[in-house]
Parts: structure tokens; sequence; C-alpha cells
């Protein structure tokens, strides 16, 4: 079974934002929506291996800081070339003011 993992508070993350996580040697990236929800990926790009961490959040978009391929996060559905294999993404809840994904 997973664990769910705390990865920041919800403070540390403006709307429409994101911060890069590290645990256990994978990257992963926690998102804050324009609607107050939270979410994860994983943490690189899957066209470059580039964190996503330093891309642009818009909307529910994330761009990639390299080549500008565009992926949503709340799905990981890869929206625009050059990135065409989708990102893992993660559960997430909040306690209080925690933020948790759960990891495999």
């Amino acid at each position: 079974m997973a664990d769910w993992i705390y990865a920041c508070e919800t403070g540390d993350i403006d709307e429409e934002d994101l911060i890069r996580f590290d645990h256990a040697g994978a990257t992963y990236a926690i998102y804050h929506s324009p609607e107050g929800k939270f979410y994860a990926t994983a943490g690189k790009c899957t066209h470059e291996d580039v964190h996503l961490a330093d891309g642009l959040v818009m909307d529910h978009l994330i761009e990639c800081p390299k080549h500008n391929g565009q992926f949503d996060y709340r799905t990981g559905e890869a929206k625009r070339a050059p990135v065409c294999v989708h990102l893992k993404t993660y559960p997430v809840k909040v306690e209080g003011s925690r933020v948790f994904i759960q990891v495999a």
C-alpha cells in the first residue's frame, strides 16, 4: 500500500504556481490551482527530463521551461508538442494547512 508523504504547507505555494518536492530519490511537482485545490505530478518533463518547477503555470497547465510543451497538471495529459507522453499524477490530500501526496 502506498504511503501519504508530507510535501509542504498550503501557504508555501501561491495560487497558479507550483513547487518542487524531492523524496526518496524522486522529484515531484505540487500545484495550487486557481480554485484552491492542490495537485501533484512527476516533477520532470517526459520529453527532456527537465524540472517542471522552473516552468510557467497558466490556468491548469504547466509549461516546460525547455521546449514549451504543456501538460494539464490535473490529469497529466500532454497538451502541446513537443511533449507526447503524459505525466504521472499522484493523489493529494490536505489536512489543516499540510499538503500530502500519496506515492508508491
